[in-house]
């Protein structure tokens, strides 16, 4: 290994970062399945779970969270390994995505708090940190290794974003709801569906922003497909609310593909990125 391919102490500094980071999203995750302290649906008097609001997904939604802490698990080892160190999506995305394991741990803790507008404050911001770093893994697409990188980080990560901006809607109205803010059925219905509109429309400028990410959009639509199982099935009922998230499931899904279809068609020349990288301008992925 020549000195420009060898980690500095920069390097060090953010791997040992992740890691430390990872560690406390673990501890905020066996906070939040009930290991210690109170499960996410029990936690805030109840204003979380499944049937608390208009836009909350059903239970089996949440089994997503799985998937993405296994992927921030394997990003954790990944950058760890000696041809990772210097990786420049390593060192683009580590920083970023030490803060959203730490937003997430905070998310969890706060909400064993009952700090419900706390609470909205920290997953905004995730949802920005998040934003951003799937951004630069765009901008960095042509560096990307094989499968099992994209999978680890673009996969990882586009799934982390696309469920994050669904659970914030759920977030919000939750929190407004705790609040005080309780509208009759029909008005509560309209603003359920405006809500799921604004979705939608994030998802399909998401798409455009981000170039086309298969694991943002399967992600979103993903949440808001059990925000539609979850209204036709449990309590509370509302057929609109769920025709309207399956609705705009489907927009955020086919707003993806045919953003996809766009860029693979347009062959646009290469640009460089805010880093000075090379790039293909379609810079689409997972």
């Amino acid at each position: 290994m020549d000195n420009a391919s060898r980690p500095t102490s920069q390097d060090r500094v953010r791997q040992v970062t992740v890691t430390v980071a990872e560690v406390a999203c673990i501890i905020g995750t066996l906070v939040g399945v009930g290991v210690i302290g109170t499960r996410v649906e029990e936690s805030s008097g109840g204003r979380l779970a499944a049937d608390a609001t208009l836009i909350a997904p059903a239970t089996p939604a949440f089994s997503i969270w799985s998937v993405i802490y296994l992927g921030l698990a394997a990003y954790t080892v990944w950058q760890w390994l000696p041809r990772n160190a210097t990786d420049p999506r390593a060192r683009a995305t580590g920083w970023l995505a030490a803060a959203s394991m730490v937003l997430n741990a905070a998310w969890l803790l706060v909400t064993q708090a009952g700090w419900l507008w706390v609470s909205v404050a920290v997953i905004f911001a995730l949802v920005i940190v998040l934003a951003r770093l799937v951004d630069r893994l765009g901008e960095l697409r042509q560096l990307a290794g094989g499968l099992a990188d994209r999978l680890i980080l673009d996969g990882t990560f586009g799934l982390y974003l696309g469920w994050v901006v669904v659970a914030s809607c759920a977030n919000v109205a939750a929190t407004l709801v705790a609040s005080g803010v309780n509208p009759p059925s029909a008005v509560a219905q309209g603003m359920t569906v405006l809500v799921l509109a604004v979705a939608a429309g994030i998802g399909s400028w998401l798409a455009r922003r981000l170039g086309a990410r298969y694991a943002v959009a399967l992600a979103m639509a993903w949440g808001l497909g059990w925000i539609a199982v979850g209204r036709s099935m449990a309590e509370p009922q509302s057929l609109v609310v769920a025709v309207a998230a399956a609705a705009a499931a489907a927009i955020v899904l086919l707003s993806t593909v045919l953003q996809r279809r766009r860029l693979e068609a347009s062959n646009r020349p290469i640009s460089r990125s805010s880093h000075g990288i090379p790039k293909a301008g379609v810079g689409y992925g997972a």
